[in-house]
């Protein structure tokens, strides 16, 4: 069996560079999608500051918060 027909080595070329394609499109995936989680954590630091800001500008204070629990 060390020599394979044309149809088979054509079929495994086929598999591998899809297998490689896939491949390569998965780890872009993932880098975008690692990307975006980095975004949001940032934003809703963004937004927890914010808050904390506005909670503070209105006279309101954490100690305040944890009484009221």
């Amino acid at each position: 069996m060390s020599s394979e027909d044309p149809t088979t080595k054509e079929l495994n070329n086929f598999v591998q560079t899809l297998l490689k394609q896939m491949s390569e499109r998965f780890d872009e995936m993932q880098g975008t999608i690692v990307s975006r989680i980095d975004d949001m954590g940032k934003r809703i630091d963004d937004i927890e500051k914010s808050v904390t800001e506005l909670m503070n500008d209105l006279g309101f204070s954490d100690e305040e918060n944890e009484k009221q629990k």
